[in-house]
């Protein structure tokens, strides 16, 4: 009886302590000219977990309408497990990804509201965004300049609205009137606790209304049985 006891208590602290383990996501991303470069890191109990997704090459295929996404993953605290692989995107895919959401609108009641819910409990901060925009022409490189700003504060508007923004944005926009570039740097880090998102993921279970949908991206269309290759 002693050792049930023991068994209970100690399953009930390890789930107290994963359901309180905050998350920490920092996403670095960079565009230059025709070079993007998107860098992934999931962290938790200081680096124990850790899951890195580095995709060095994002770009339009010179041979066929696609987008070419190489991808390297490593997993671990010193990041020995590592995966390579090369994925083509194309119109198909794309579309497939606007029917699953499509789905999941369908047969959840309320997805849009388990949503906010979860991102009110979402922290967003370290915000840096830096960029440098020119078209060759200082009129039409003003006129940018003065859209880009735009842009940006509704981007962290949206943000700050749906999440929790708790250091002050650092923004630059540098116009270059005598060459055309375009070169932009965005890094920010996303914490939230596991507990919230299990919750989050037992409404999206409780909601769920009808049948079974048909997905069709992966992984979600294992998940209905359809075997196909689209991303």
């Amino acid at each position: 009886m002693k050792w049930v006891l023991l068994t209970i208590l100690l399953l009930t602290v390890l789930a107290i302590i994963i359901l309180i383990t905050k998350v920490k996501i920092l996403i670095d991303y960079f565009h230059g000219n025709d070079n993007d470069h998107l860098k992934v890191t999931v962290r938790a109990w200081g680096g124990l977990i850790k899951y890195k997704v580095d995709i060095p090459v994002i770009k339009v295929d010179d041979n066929s309408p696609t987008i070419v996404v190489e991808e390297k993953v490593q997993t671990g605290p010193n990041e020995n497990m590592k995966e390579e692989k090369s994925v083509q995107v194309d119109k198909t895919d794309l579309l497939n990804s606007f029917n699953d959401f499509k789905q999941l609108l369908t047969h959840i009641a309320g997805l849009h509201k388990i949503i906010r819910n979860f991102l009110k409990k979402v922290t967003i901060r370290k915000i840096e965004w830096h960029t440098m925009v020119g078209v060759g022409d200082a009129a039409a490189t003003a006129v940018i300049t003065g859209a880009f700003w735009a842009v940006k504060g509704g981007v962290i508007g949206v943000l700050s609205h749906y999440m929790k923004l708790k250091d002050m944005p650092v923004m630059t926009i540098t116009p270059s009137f005598q060459h055309a570039v375009s070169i932009t740097s965005f890094k920010c880090m996303i914490q939230f606790r596991v507990g919230h998102a299990i919750l989050a993921g037992i409404k999206l279970v409780k909601y769920w209304k009808g049948g079974w949908p048909e997905f069709k991206t992966k992984p979600l269309s294992a998940l209905s049985g359809d075997k196909t290759n689209t991303v």
